[in-house]
């Protein structure tokens, strides 16, 4: 049996899936003060109510890397960076930290080192980082992965001072400099947090005696083991919207371009489909101004949910979130919020309707508005501000090249023929958004729980990137730290093959006997010939593997 397990914003759910499909599902609420509370109490709901058998395999989603990111919640990191010529300090460190050191030394593309080092200043650089008691670090040098020499030797200078430090090759085999550096400082930035979430997570596991692998859903809609995730807690943002992506594959079978929407208590989670696919953001998602290369299911997030508050501004303008003051007044809860709009508008009964009537009455009051019309126009207002986000972003997406997670370019504009809607509040609100969007609309079976199903089905997914120079004898798999030598005969079948070989190898030392060389893609690869001093008719060979996004097959069926 499968065990997934969805921290989300407002509840935190867990299901159960057997070969039959959904053993048992549970759902409480999130105390974002202790989130360890909230995992007991779902893991003991689940386990006292589901099946008494064996749990195989456990996969958890988590929105707390997002959340460090996005609410600036960071540890203060020493960043050690080594761009070679060309480009001023102030082009990497926008949105880096107060703690940033460009450093001299240089490796060109062929991984060769053009400039050593400059030792007196790495050293400096650290004494002062050791001043102001930084006890993380990020290092960085452009060409890494061709040559992690320099990378290796600041990452020795820190050891003496650092409690975790990010070394970019390791977290990115891929050329690209500056979305190198900012994934390895947020990578480090994140790290301490992460972690105390993560022995807390591990200890709540053996609590219960469950004796099973755990991993925890990536952006790119897989999963990464548990161990791993500890030194790349930078690969689980955006792990919760992934996770809805892979739930509404599990419970619905898309064909065409389509809106996906996952309405939780406080956000609103959009993504659009092509062709039944998720599209990808292939290079690598940003926050603000900085992009990374973490690979992730594209997806929008607004403030919008169920628990969101209706509020009046002094204009008189009604607004619905982005803040969640806790949850509706038909639950007990501060402030009216979208729900107690949808009891007033009897388009459900959940708790005290009372209490929803009296709370928008007293602020329907306040501004000489009726309950029923402060209602309508809040409900109306949610719609409409979720309709147009969606087409914004779907407008976006028209605008440039568009991959999905099979990496297939989609030739055509998309125009989505439905619209799929998950969470909470979907079997309230779909109907309403479907004559909004005037789209035929979807609700799968077990909405309510369907980021805790997805994260349960998903499977592995790993990227490698492996660098071959026959020249200088030498193969390079930087994210997995493999370097060898080779023959000046190495061909790029023998690339194609010794990166399929690593990548299973790596996985089934780390808890994934099941990857078999079939999982693997060779989804880039490309030989160059040289002209130069190593020797006559020389290559550089470049081969990019991955596992691509995919759910359990053999508990699919049952699911669906």
């Amino acid at each position: 049996m499968l065990l997934g397990i969805d921290v989300g914003g407002t509840h935190t759910d867990a299901v159960i899936i057997d070969r039959e499909g959904v053993a048992a599902t549970a759902k409480v609420k999130t105390d974002h003060n202790n989130l360890i509370t909230s995992l007991d109490a779902v893991l003991e709901k689940i386990l006292s109510s589901g099946p008494k058998r064996p749990i195989s395999k456990i996969n958890l989603s988590t929105t707390l890397t997002t959340n460090a990111i996005v609410e600036k919640e960071l540890e203060e990191v020493g960043v050690l960076a080594v761009s070679g010529p060309g480009l001023a300090v102030n082009y990497f460190n926008r949105d880096l930290g107060e703690h940033f050191h460009l450093l001299e030394g240089s490796i060109d593309h062929r991984g060769n080192l053009r400039l050593a080092l400059n030792d007196v200043a790495a050293r400096e650089a650290v004494a002062d980082c050791q001043h102001k008691q930084l006890k993380v670090f990020a290092v960085v040098s452009k060409f890494s992965p061709r040559n992690p020499e320099i990378e290796q030797t600041l990452a020795e200078l820190v050891s003496a001072e650092s409690d975790f430090t990010t070394i970019g090759h390791r977290i990115s085999g891929r050329l690209n400099f500056p979305r190198r550096l900012a994934t390895a400082y947020y990578n480090a930035a994140v790290w301490r947090r992460y972690n105390t979430f993560a022995d807390a997570v591990s200890l709540s596991i053996k609590k219960y005696k469950i004796n099973a692998p755990l991993n925890i859903l990536k952006a790119d809609g897989g999963t990464i083991d548990f161990k791993n995730s500890r030194k790349n807690p930078i690969q689980t943002i955006l792990s919760g919207p992934a996770a809805s992506v892979m739930g509404i594959i599990a419970l619905s079978s898309i064909t065409e371009d389509a809106i996906i929407l996952d309405i939780g208590g406080t956000t609103t989670d959009i993504a659009i489909f092509a062709n039944g696919a998720p599209l990808l953001e292939k290079e690598g998602v940003s926050f603000g101004d900085r992009a990374t290369s973490v690979r992730a299911i594209g997806t929008h997030s607004i403030g919008i949910g169920g628990d969101s508050a209706i509020t009046i501004n002094p204009d008189g303008k009604i607004t619905v979130g982005p803040q969640r003051m806790g949850s509706p007044m038909a639950l007990s809860g501060p402030q009216p919020t979208l729900i107690d709009a949808c009891n007033v508008k009897r388009l459900c009964n959940l708790g005290n309707i009372d209490k929803s009537f009296s709370g928008l009455k007293d602020l329907a009051e306040q501004n000489q508005l009726t309950t029923e019309k402060l209602a309508g126009e809040a409900l109306d207002m949610a719609l409409k501000t979720i309709q147009f986000e969606a087409i914004k972003l779907l407008d976006t997406i028209n605008q440039r090249p568009v991959y999905t997670v099979e990496e297939v370019v989609h030739g055509e504009k998309i125009s989505p023929q439905r619209l799929y809607v998950m969470g909470g509040p979907a079997a309230i609100l779909a109907p309403l958004l479907g004559q909004t969007f005037d789209l035929a609309t979807e609700i799968p079976d077990n909405y309510a729980v369907a980021n805790a199903i997805g994260a349960a089905l998903t499977r592995t997914t790993m990227e490698i990137e492996l660098f071959a120079d026959t020249g200088k004898k030498t193969m390079l798999i930087p994210n997995l730290d493999i370097e060898r030598k080779i023959n000046s005969s190495y061909s790029l079948n023998e690339a194609q093959n010794d990166g399929i070989s690593e990548m299973v190898n790596y996985l089934k030392e780390n808890n994934h006997p099941e990857i078999e060389n079939g999982d693997v893609s060779v989804v880039e690869a490309e030989s160059f010939n040289m002209v130069d001093d190593y020797s006559v008719g020389s290559k550089t060979i470049r081969v990019s593997c991955q596992i691509r996004p995919g759910l359990e097959k053999d508990y699919l069926e049952g699911v669906k």
